[in-house]
């Protein structure tokens, strides 16, 4: 386990985790009592271990009922790792997960709404799936002489690898709310026919999945269409009576399609914990952007319009003072994030 370590109690023959001691900065975030709270945790400085507890203190303590609690993070290893040590926590178990991924709930959200209006669920495409359409499109404007493509691109569409990097272009795209008109408007602005020639490709791509009985949806499409279905007054209000309190781990590695589908689930003042490293955002290839946690408190302000509060967690139980002082040395050539508060709460 990162961070702190629980101590184990056997009773019974099972094994129970006793709280553990917290320092005055995890215990601020424990404490926080609602609106939104951005948390900036190094390695080692006891991130899990203070998610775990916020939720507990929420429940055990507060009177929170479990399924009222979302945790969000980005790997399914990530959210069943942190469903054990609540539960381990709790000493019980939960009729419904406490901790799913980003793409879990907005699956979720689209099964239910569908279900809600006598429609059939969105079947998730495979990432095979959606390069080996993106590859039997890309033949067949070949074969048509692929007129909307750049002369020196044509011999690229036969490749494997352009295929990867137009389907992860087109991913990137949807993640900011760019559809296939936006990319053909960017492209003539910007004097990137290659711009213009993908866009125009989304829209085949997209006609090509309007055709099927069942609508299907690639994982960047997941969370726009969750997002835009949040954005319906009465779901909207459906999901936000659904929590209390919204926890996001890893909160670095969002990108822009999160942080609104985040913003019309726990925006508006609501109860929002956000939790991560500026340093630590390593996956910018996948749509991720930093700007998300460094701009956290101006984009989600209290209720009465104050930018919302940050803690940071200041004791490393992992690191040496040498190795520490090594990562601070490269972090201070980074971007600068917020200045951190000394407590939490308002």
């Amino acid at each position: 386990m990162s961070g702190q370590n629980y101590r184990l109690v056997r009773r019974g023959g099972v094994g129970r985790r006793t709280a553990p001691v917290l320092d005055e900065h995890q215990r601020a975030v424990v404490d926080h009592e609602s609106g939104p709270l951005l948390v900036l945790a190094g390695p080692g400085t006891g991130k899990t271990t203070t998610i775990v507890e916020t939720v507990v203190d929420r429940i055990e303590r507060r009177g929170v009922d479990p399924e009222r609690v979302l945790v969000l993070t980005f790997s399914r290893k990530a959210a069943g790792e942190l469903r054990e040590r609540i539960t381990g926590r709790l000493r019980r178990t939960t009729r419904t997960p406490l901790a799913l991924t980003f793409h879990s709930y907005a699956y979720a959200l689209l099964r239910r709404e569908a279900v809600l209006a006598g429609e059939e669920p969105p079947r998730l495409l495979s990432g095979p799936e959606q390069l080996l359409e993106i590859r039997r499109l890309l033949h067949g404007e070949l074969e048509d002489g692929a007129r909307h493509w750049p002369p020196g691109m044509r011999e690229l569409l036969k490749t494997r690898g352009f295929a990867e990097e137009l389907r992860d272009f087109l991913s990137r795209a949807a993640e900011r709310g760019l559809d296939g008109e936006a990319l053909v408007h960017l492209g003539r602005e910007h004097g990137r026919p290659d711009w213009e020639a993908a866009g125009l490709f989304s829209f085949r791509y997209q006609d090509r999945f309007d055709l099927d009985p069942v609508p299907s949806l690639d994982y960047s499409e997941l969370i726009r269409e969750a997002a835009g279905l949040l954005t319906d007054g009465e779901v909207r209000r459906r999901e936000r009576d659904a929590y209390d309190v919204v926890l996001v781990d890893e909160y670095q590695d969002t990108d822009p399609a999160q942080e609104y589908l985040l913003q019309q689930l726990a925006g508006e003042g609501r109860d929002l914990v956000a939790v991560g490293d500026p340093d630590q955002s390593i996956y910018g290839f996948r749509g991720a952007d930093v700007q998300g946690i460094l701009r956290f408190p101006e984009r989600f302000r209290t209720r009465d319009g104050r930018e919302a509060p940050v803690v940071a967690l200041r004791v490393c139980r992992r690191s040496g003072p040498a190795l520490l002082e090594a990562s601070r040395r490269v972090a201070s050539r980074l971007p600068a994030v917020p200045a951190p508060a000394s407590a939490g709460g308002r």
